[in-house]
């Protein structure tokens, strides 16, 4: 059968899949008292069902199933995939301490490792191939299992945030496996996921019905690091070791500026915060669906310039750089990272913005 009418398939299916079950399991989640309710930190005003990513995860199944993919380390993967989801279902109904969170994380990554799925050659742009003996391997292969799926957890503080953002992320890989050297396997994991996440955006877009809970964020964040592990650090002739990191650039910058706001502030690392991106836009006067819909335009943008850097020359890919470094920058202002606080570049703008409007008038 054609690739891309079993691509179609797939996707329907996992999307289909996906939003037919999100009914039975609001219901399980009220049942088991899976709920999430208001609190001071949060946005969200109404007692809302939790564990929205037991759908997202068997849309997934439903379309592997389907497509069965002819993928090395399939068997691990899916053990992991596993740990990570019952991880999650316990962190929903229990709110588990973060030690016994990060042991389900180091768990699902350990199987990865033990069946030989490492980092452990990159592609570093402007230096060349780098090789990483062991423990050098282990350690990298950790942290980045570990960091991406803590990232899409961390960012999943809105309606349809992190579901969208990680469907944008995936749609961005898998144009790059399929139109620069096509890796059909990767593609396949991608689609049955972006269909999964469709399926279950239809219930989780502000306002949601249901949220993903760590059961959805976990496994969408494993699932991400374990495909850009296999589809772009693997692929070292075309993909580079920062072409991972542009696509997924929203919830790692996100991510990695949290933890230095603060170490600058002397708070706990683990410690939660209302400086998050998502929070900053809000802040700004934006409303929760145009904080999503602008979150989504960055991520789109972050995707299309991972795109552009692996296809163009040296001389445009120092540009991208320079580009992705200045929206970097800007990132880092609204998130509070810089300057104590301070937005000059921001400020630049809203004062520019403000003397035309004064013109105008």
């Amino acid at each position: 059968m054609n690739i891309y009418v079993d691509i179609m398939i797939a996707i329907v299916l996992s999307m289909a899949v996906s939003f037919i079950l999100v009914f039975p399991v609001m219901k399980l989640a009220v049942k088991w008292k899976m709920m999430d309710y208001p609190e001071m930190r949060k946005i969200h005003k109404e007692i809302t069902p939790r564990m929205g990513g037991l759908a997202i995860f068997g849309g997934a199944v439903a379309g592997m199933l389907y497509i069965r993919p002819d993928l090395p380390y399939l068997i691990p993967i899916c053990i992991g995939a596993f740990i990570i989801v019952l991880t999650g279902l316990l962190d929903d109904r229990y709110q588990i301490r973060p030690l016994f969170k990060l042991l389900g994380q180091v768990a699902a990554a350990g199987v990865l490792i033990f069946a030989g799925l490492k980092i452990d050659v990159l592609s570093v742009p402007f230096i060349g191939m780098v090789s990483l003996s062991d423990p050098i391997s282990i350690i990298f292969t950790f942290v980045w299992i570990i960091g991406i799926t803590n990232a899409i957890n961390l960012i999943d503080g809105l309606d349809g945030l992190a579901a969208g953002v990680s469907t944008i992320s995936l749609i961005s890989i898998a144009v790059m496996a399929l139109a620069i050297e096509p890796q059909v396997a990767i593609v396949y994991l991608c689609v049955v996921l972006i269909g999964s996440n469709i399926g279950f955006l239809f219930h989780n877009f502000h306002p949601a019905s249901i949220y993903m809970g760590d059961t959805g964020s976990l496994f969408l964040g494993y699932s991400m690091a374990v495909i850009s592990m296999v589809g772009l650090f693997k692929n070292v002739t075309l993909f580079s070791f920062v072409i991972p990191i542009i696509v997924l650039a929203i919830p790692v910058f996100d991510t990695l500026f949290s933890i230095v706001r603060r170490l600058i502030n002397k708070q706990k690392i683990m410690m939660p915060d209302n400086k998050h991106i998502h929070y900053q836009i809000l802040e700004a006067g934006f409303s929760h669906r145009a904080t999503v819909l602008i979150i989504y335009a960055f991520s789109a943008v972050f995707g299309l310039l991972a795109l552009l850097f692996s296809l163009t020359s040296f001389g445009i890919s120092l540009m991208i750089t320079f580009i992705i470094l200045f929206l970097l920058h800007l990132f880092a202002e609204m998130t509070g990272v810089v300057y104590r606080g301070k937005r000059p570049v921001i400020g630049l703008f809203s004062k520019t913005q403000r003397e035309k409007d004064r013109d105008k008038s």
